[in-house]
């Protein structure tokens, strides 16, 4: 998360410079060139915490018209320049606002105040480990109805594809196989009215021709993610060489689905360990015998190919999966 502190007097702007200290992120103080409106609306982003320090009236005002949803608002916490009472206020759990809020009251001995009802019931907040589990929501309406039931003294049951550390937090079982379940971790969709939540884990590992469009790539990458039947909530990062860092469809690309881009050297490609589909030429071109699926395996740390290189049109792609091992930890 790329913190933001704004602060509206000395007192609140030494509180800002302290919790950038402790937590990261960049401080300044409103007034001349630094407008509330302006502020807020330059770093109002998914995956971005904007910390207000003064009054909470002022965070409300100042974000009400850049909301759009829950699962794409930034978290936006307001804490007092006195350092008393961290207030998130948006994106309490699938953007972070909570779990901010705690850090901030750790950093400075405040008293983080949360309100959103599963946290203030002492329940599991579902939305809250998806997100610190790695975990995209689809469709973030279910979340409701998952939640309602657990305020309502219900048991949830959930069932993952992978193993989850540790026990069920209160409220909670875990189930296995064909069970009936209230959620699902899973790369598949597990049907109408249960909550899905999609693991980030999948590389994407890409070589293309000069000038391929972005419209291209999305093409290419849809196919391929029906192919290997993963749903694109699951891809983690795009991977490709240096010589295409600056690739115009690509930078597109990854801009419109909020992916990482990571860059590697044919130095690094050639590293990776694996058997990988070779040619000549390209090795004589960048120095590596194959991109798409080098990339895609370095930037799963290693992890296996999910899909072997897919060629056409001026595209090459393939996929990798990362080491993924779920636990019941949702303050991280």
């Amino acid at each position: 998360m790329n913190l933001y502190y704004l602060a509206f007097s000395g007192r609140g702007l030494a509180l800002a410079r302290r919790l950038a200290d402790a937590l990261g992120g960049e401080a300044v103080r409103c007034g001349g060139p630094v407008t509330l409106a302006g502020w807020t609306a330059e770093h109002f982003a998914p995956g971005a915490g904007l910390v207000y320090v003064g009054a909470c009236g002022i965070a409300v005002r100042a974000v009400a018209p850049h909301l759009t949803a829950k699962d794409k608002d930034p978290a936006v916490v307001a804490i007092d320049e006195q350092g008393h009472f961290a207030v998130p206020l948006v994106s309490g759990h699938l953007g972070g606002a909570n779990a901010l809020a705690r850090q901030i009251a750790a950093a400075c001995g405040a008293v983080p105040v949360v309100t959103t009802a599963t946290d203030a019931g002492g329940l599991f907040p579902v939305d809250d480990w998806a997100r610190a589990q790695g975990c995209a929501i689809p469709d973030t309406k279910r979340i409701k109805a998952f939640s309602a039931a657990l305020l309502a003294g219900k048991p949830r049951r959930i069932r993952s594809d992978w193993p989850i550390a540790g026990t069920p937090p209160k409220g909670v079982e875990l189930v296995t196989g064909d069970t009936p379940c209230d959620a699902a971790l899973s790369f598949t969709d597990p049907g109408p009215g249960i909550l899905w939540m999609v693991p980030r884990i999948v590389t994407v590992g890409i070589g293309c021709r000069r000038g391929v469009t972005a419209a291209r790539l999305e093409e290419a990458l849809t196919a391929a993610l029906a192919g290997a039947g993963i749903p694109v909530q699951a891809v983690a990062a795009v991977c490709t060489i240096d010589r295409k860092a600056d690739e115009p469809g690509l930078l597109k690309l990854c801009q419109t689905r909020r992916w990482p881009l990571r860059i590697y050297t044919a130095d690094q490609l050639n590293q990776v360990e694996g058997t990988f589909t070779p040619s000549a030429f390209v090795a004589r071109t960048v120095g590596v015998d194959n991109v798409c699926e080098r990339a895609a395996v370095l930037g799963a740390a290693g992890g296996p190919l999910l899909l072997p290189k897919q060629a056409g049109d001026g595209v090459t792609l393939a996929l990798a999966r990362m080491a993924f091992g779920p636990d019941w930890k949702w303050n991280q």
